[in-house]
C-alpha cells in the first residue's frame, strides 16, 4: 500500500512543476505607453538604418508609423559597444525617452571583440536606462556567420536584468537575401519586416495599443 501511495503522488508533483515553470516563462510586461512618450532606438547601423533611407526606411522610422509615437533614431553606422555605452548618458539626457529599443552589438561580433566585454557593455546600458526610469526592450544580434546563432549573452541579460527580449527578426533577415541590401544590412522591405516585428512585440508586451 506504501508503494502505491507514493506512486499516485508522482503524477500530480510532476503536474505541479510543469505549471510552475510555465508561470516562470511568462515574457515582462512593459508599461503601456502615452501618446506623448518618446520611444528611443538605440544602436549602430542595423537602428540608423544603413542600405537604405535612414530617414524613410529605417525601422525606427516606420515604427513611428505604425505606433503613432515619437521614435528617436540614434543609431550610429560602425559603432562598438563600448563607444555605444559611452555615448549614452548625453542621448538619454537629451531624448528623456520613456522606453528604450537596444540593438547593440554588431560590430562588436563583426570585429571578434571579447563577447565578456559586450555583456558587460549591454549590461551597463541597460541599468543606466532603467536608473533614468526608462524601460528596456533587447533585440539580439547574430553573430554573422554561416550558422547566424545568437550569444547566449543577449538571453543571459534579458533573465538577469528582467527585460523582454526579440530574438528572432535579425536572424530572419540576415537568412533572406531578399530582405538585405548587402550580405549584413536590411533594405528597406528588411527593416519593414524589423519594425513591424517589433511593433507587435510591443503591442503583445502592453506597452502600444494595435
Amino acid at each position: 500500500m506504501y508503494f502505491n501511495s507514493r506512486m499516485l503522488k508522482v503524477p500530480f508533483i510532476v503536474w505541479l512543476l510543469i505549471l510552475l515553470s510555465a508561470c516562470g516563462d511568462k515574457p515582462t510586461q512593459l508599461t503601456a505607453l502615452k501618446s506623448n512618450s518618446v520611444i528611443l532606438a538605440y544602436g549602430d547601423s542595423l537602428t540608423f538604418g544603413y542600405g537604405a533611407n535612414s530617414k524613410t526606411e529605417s525601422y525606427p522610422a516606420i515604427l513611428s508609423q505604425l505606433s503613432g509615437i515619437e521614435v528617436v533614431n540614434k543609431g550610429i553606422s560602425g559603432e562598438t559597444s563600448q563607444q555605444g555605452l559611452e555615448r549614452l548618458p548625453s542621448v538619454l539626457a537629451e531624448v528623456n525617452p520613456s522606453l528604450v529599443i537596444l540593438c547593440h552589438g554588431g560590430n562588436d561580433l563583426i570585429r571578434k571583440l571579447s563577447q565578456q566585454q559586450l555583456k558587460s557593455n549591454l549590461d551597463q546600458m541597460i541599468q543606466l536606462i532603467q536608473n533614468t526610469g526608462a524601460e528596456v526592450m533587447l533585440i539580439g544580434v547574430p553573430n554573422f556567420s554561416l550558422m547566424l546563432s545568437i550569444p547566449d549573452l543577449y538571453s543571459q541579460l534579458s533573465e538577469l536584468q528582467n527585460v523582454p527580449i526579440q530574438l528572432d527578426i535579425l536572424q530572419k533577415i540576415e537568412r533572406d537575401r531578399r530582405l538585405k541590401s548587402d550580405q549584413v544590412h536590411p533594405n528597406a522591405a528588411g527593416y519593414k519586416l524589423m519594425a513591424e516585428t517589433i511593433h507587435q512585440e510591443l503591442v503583445d508586451l502592453g506597452a502600444l495599443i494595435k
